[in-house]
């Protein structure tokens, strides 16, 4: 009896195992390669799959998610002759599961390949300062030569970014020293357009307040004409009003002589022709009012006959 249980063990064991070589369960975004007699077969995909169990082996499980693969730095020449290390990250996506394990012994070593040499083919053609510029024109040129190569792998290159552009340590300083200068000279640019912003804000400003104090000095000058213009006619009117002789005009402008001579700077006295005229009729005054009793008769006929007829004298 115990070599038959021992034969029934081994059996329940050799079906347990077929069982679970027959059922294959893929996992979803994945996909694996059956092998018969080692010839490819059919591609399973994702969920319940039943294979012939020691007749059919899975060779290969590939996930098809998008993948992202950092290259390490690599040293490119740039067309001026210098050495730069440029990092890369590809994020690529299997497309088709057979021609990614049949059509390339190892597809990663293959994109990782293609991308240095392709690199250094689009570096080769452009100088320094158009590398560190021009990464938009280098990831689109990279992806387009990537894309093209990696499609018979049943790859599909999505994109390709530089993680990094690191020129030598020489030229480095070189790019520091210059950035520093060129943002000291836009600083002293703007330092000098403000200050001559301010200048000509003050100049402005003094400006317009130096026209304002002349407007204002000319309406003041205006009215004090205007003011003295109008007591001018004022004091006409009154003397006309008065209906003055010749001997009050006399006497009034021998009046006014000492306040012609009040100031200090006047040092010479300009003394006019009419003086003597009026020093005359001044006299004649001065004697009419010495005359007894005849000061109010001859006197004011004198006057009357005067204004009269002023071709008198």
């Amino acid at each position: 009896m115990e070599p038959v249980i021992i034969v029934l063990i081994i059996l329940v064991v050799l079906v347990f195992i077929a069982l679970i070589r027959t059922i294959q369960v893929i996992p979803q975004a994945s996909a694996a390669i059956v092998e018969r007699f080692g010839r490819y077969t059919r591609t399973l995909n994702a969920g319940l799959n039943i294979v012939v169990p020691f007749i059919d082996t899975i060779r290969n499980r590939i996930d098809l998610r998008e993948q992202v693969v950092p290259f390490p730095p690599q040293p490119v020449i740039t067309q001026d002759n210098l050495v730069v290390n440029i990092d890369t990250v590809i994020y690529y996506q299997v497309t088709d599961a057979r021609a990614a394990t049949y059509e390339v012994a190892s597809y990663i070593q293959a994109i990782e390949q293609l991308t240095v040499t392709t690199l250094r083919n689009i570096i080769g053609g452009m100088d320094l300062e158009r590398t560190l510029t021009s990464r938009e024109e280098i990831n689109a040129a990279l992806r387009g030569v990537l894309d093209e190569a990696t499609g018979k792998w049943g790859i599909r290159v999505n994109r390709v970014e530089l993680k990094a552009i690191e020129p030598p340590t020489s030229i480095q300083d070189s790019m520091e020293k210059q950035m520093r200068a060129d943002r000291d000279k836009r600083a002293a640019i703007l330092t000098a357009e403000g200050t001559r912003q301010a200048a000509i804000l003050t100049a402005e400003g003094e400006k317009q307040s130096q026209i304002l104090r002349a407007e204002g000095e000319a309406k003041a000058a205006a009215l004090r004409a205007e003011g003295e213009a109008q007591a001018i006619r004022t004091v006409f009117e009154s003397i006309h009003a008065g209906d003055p002789d010749q001997k009050l005009l006399s006497y009034q402008y021998l009046q006014m002589l000492p306040k012609i001579a009040e100031g200090d700077a006047n040092k010479l006295w300009i003394v006019p022709s009419e003086i003597g005229d009026a020093l005359k009729g001044l006299s004649g005054a001065m004697g009419n009012f010495g005359l007894g009793g005849n000061s109010n008769g001859a006197g004011s006929d004198r006057a009357t006959e005067r204004r009269e007829n002023p071709s008198i004298d």
